[in-house]
């Protein structure tokens, strides 16, 4: 057995962990803005997906997502491929699609670039986001743009909460609430009180450079979001 398939797989940060949990068994995967491509190498070494698509718009990243999966001997599996956002999907090509890393704001971009053929092509793809940043942004977007918000988790990694959101093209838009916006499906877990509480925090900061009747706004949505935060379901 060549040495490289007894190196143990990489390990996860709860982010990405989370996102391999809703990566479907047998299924086609895409990982959009690999990095480091330590994802693409941990869904092969579980053998989850029968191919893995791992791309990145920078070669430096991709170069290292390459070597990890060379290193691992799973080159039959995980194809790496450069390029931007969705462009380097053909539609139909994947069943699941991982975007890690980035803002909700670029989430947004690349989910508006790509044509309504590529969702029409597979009914059932389903998509898998870590956004960085700008999570209601995020959720009121898809909400007004055909996507349906399956599920989310809420973790703790390297000290700061994040939410793994699971949604679907469906073509039914909604303007989802305020409270929606913020909160989401994101009630449940271990770590959903401490994420909604950062999300009221990052509420009444912004309260504080606002103008008074944005500011009371702001500060009366960041209540609704502390109190979602007590009752949260561990």
């Amino acid at each position: 057995m060549p040495e490289s398939k007894l190196l143990q797989p990489p390990v996860l940060d709860a982010r990405l962990a989370a996102a391999a949990a809703y990566v479907r068994p047998g299924c086609v995967a895409a990982d959009v803005g690999c990095d480091h491509g330590r994802l693409s190498v941990a869904l092969a070494a579980q053998g989850k997906c029968r191919k893995i698509i791992a791309s990145d718009i920078r070669p430096a990243p991709l170069a290292t997502a390459q070597r990890l999966v060379t290193l691992h001997g799973c080159g039959d599996v995980v194809e790496c491929r450069l390029g931007a956002g969705l462009s380097v999907l053909r539609p139909g090509e994947a069943d699941d699609i991982v975007i890690a890393g980035v803002s909700g704001v670029t989430v947004c971009g690349m989910l508006e670039q790509a044509p309504e053929a590529f969702y029409a092509a597979k009914p059932d793809m389903r998509f898998i986001f870590i956004p960085a940043t700008k999570h209601p942004f995020l959720r009121r977007w898809l909400a007004q743009h055909g996507f349906a918000l399956l599920d989310e988790t809420p973790v703790l990694a390297a000290g700061r909460y994040y939410t793994v959101m699971h949604a679907a093209y469906t073509g039914g838009t909604e303007t989802p609430d305020p409270l929606g916006c913020v909160v989401g499906r994101a009630g449940r877990g271990p770590h959903a009180a401490g994420y909604l509480a950062r999300e009221a925090m990052l509420l009444k900061k912004e309260a504080r450079g606002a103008a008074p009747e944005e500011s009371k706004r702001l500060l009366a949505l960041a209540a609704a979001v502390e109190e979602a935060a007590n009752t949260c379901q561990a």
